[in-house]
């Protein structure tokens, strides 16, 4: 049996676009009052104006660490409390290692990883103190395999899954659910950076998916009853072959 999310207030990370957008449209659509994140200001006071009062904009840039650490405390002066944290901002490297640079690895894991880390860190003292809230993290299928043409992004992805599972076991004793969606690949922006030959191969075969349908994804798993948890989602395109 599915719960309602009206009145639940949710704050999603990456929120301007793509996956992120996506899914505060769809909790907006079952009555949630939503944080917008994203560095974008100008975007998110477009969207805010668009979408009204219960999209509530948050301009934060992850990847500086004062604008990171502010973000919590800033989004409680807006509302009265969180009960859905969706950290589903990220960033990607494909192509070999050598292909890269220190500092493009230095805002991956930054983004990825420690953004998330930083994020969950910051609003379970506030969910421990209502016992009850659910943090959803954006994974990947690169997060459960070996993709070896994009080991740095791959990497990680692994790292998040287990922070997830992790966080998952000391999160039950307060009534906070802590979950994963593990999606394949997305049409999104992030597609820009992948290798040409590996995005033309992905979209003549149809290997590709909408942000709905991770969006889609998501409602289900906050919207299970509070005693059943979903540790994770793996969306997967049809003809996507690679696990």
């Amino acid at each position: 049996m599915s719960q309602s999310l009206a009145g639940k207030i949710a704050v999603i990370t990456g929120a301007a676009s793509g996956i992120g957008l996506a899914t505060t449209e769809k909790l907006l659509s079952l009555g949630a009052t939503v944080v917008m994140v994203d560095w974008d200001k100008a975007r998110l006071a477009e969207l805010a104006e668009k979408i009204g009062s219960k999209a509530v904009p948050q301009v934060t840039n992850l990847i500086d660490a004062e604008s990171c650490a502010a973000m919590i405390p800033e989004i409680l002066k807006k509302v009265d409390h969180i009960d859905i944290l969706y950290c589903n901002a990220g960033t990607y490297i494909g192509g070999d290692l050598t292909e890269t640079t220190s500092e493009a690895i230095d805002r991956m894991l930054t983004l990825n990883v420690n953004a998330v880390m930083k994020n969950v860190h910051a609003v379970v003292p506030h969910m421990i103190e209502r016992k009850t809230g659910d943090i959803v993290v954006t994974c990947s299928i690169a997060g459960h395999y070996p993709v070896h043409w994009e080991p740095v992004y791959a990497s990680s992805k692994w790292a998040i899954t287990c922070f997830v599972q992790t966080m998952r076991r000391q999160m039950i004793p307060h009534g906070i659910r802590v979950a994963q969606v593990s999606p394949g690949p997305v049409i999104s922006a992030l597609l820009a950076d992948w290798p040409e030959e590996n995005l033309r191969k992905a979209k003549e075969s149809g290997s590709l998916i909408d942000p709905s349908e991770v969006a889609d994804a998501v409602e289900y798993i906050l919207t299970r009853k509070r005693t059943v948890t979903i540790r994770d989602m793996l969306v997967l395109p049809t003809n996507f072959d690679r696990v």
